[in-house]
């Protein structure tokens, strides 16, 4: 069945988490990697237990939560104002190289585009004007909507909503498995961008198709 519309995880996925690196380095020579490690990790654990808990709190405080904590953990010294700048570079996460060139392919080809993130609205309009894709987008759908993170279904029923489509006309692309597992839960056809080199997460699913960048995307959906 014909694929109508292409709906983006964001974080890790089009924009890059791990781009926070460079200043988490500045301000702890020698520990800023394993900080952005520690808090990515951590920020998508606190999104699971709140759901589960219904204990929900958007993706901004998760985000600052995560980072303090990440950051008690590896005794590092992180004032307020430190924490206010490394906050920051979320609104500004760099893309991947190959995703604006791939995103304005696929739109001029006429197919629709969105996102379908665990970030506020406002966090991803930051980071789309950024990285210079505010026209590329019909939908910027954001969880907060319904308060519920990934991989709840109702997360994922943003997009069949929004696209006014099935799920199995929709291709569904993430960077993390278990979200492109969550989608494909969901009835989404879908895409693992799997940069990594990481192995399949062993939840009794997988993804209808993987690739090492975006760049493989365009030949997943020809099929």
């Amino acid at each position: 069945m014909r694929v109508k519309a292409v709906l983006f995880d964001a974080y890790g996925t089009l924009f890059d988490v791990h781009s926070v690196v460079a200043l988490a380095e500045s301000l702890f020579p020698g520990q800023g990697a394993a900080l952005s490690q520690a808090w990515r990790t951590r920020q998508l654990e606190y999104t699971w237990l709140r759901t589960l808990s219904n204990r929900y709190r958007d993706f901004w405080q998760v985000t600052g939560d995560a980072l303090t904590w990440s950051a008690q953990a590896q005794h590092l010294p992180l004032t307020a104002a430190q924490h206010a700048q490394l906050l920051d570079a979320y609104l500004r996460l760099q893309p991947f190289s190959e995703n604006l060139e791939v995103l304005r392919s696929l739109q001029a080809s006429g197919m629709v585009l969105g996102i379908l993130s665990n970030g506020t609205a406002s966090m991803l309009d930051a980071a789309i004007d950024s990285a210079g894709m505010r026209d590329l987008f019909t939908h910027v759908l954001s969880v907060d909507s319904i308060g519920r993170y990934k991989t709840d279904a109702g997360a994922y029923a943003l997009g069949t909503d929004a696209v006014g489509a099935p799920a199995n006309e929709i291709a569904f692309v993430s960077s993390n498995c278990w979200d492109a597992i969550g989608a494909t839960w969901f009835g989404y056809r879908t895409f693992w961008v799997n940069r990594g080199n990481a192995p399949m997460d062993q939840l009794d699913a997988s993804p209808d198709g993987v690739g090492s960048s975006l760049r493989d995307l365009p030949r997943f959906l020809a099929r």
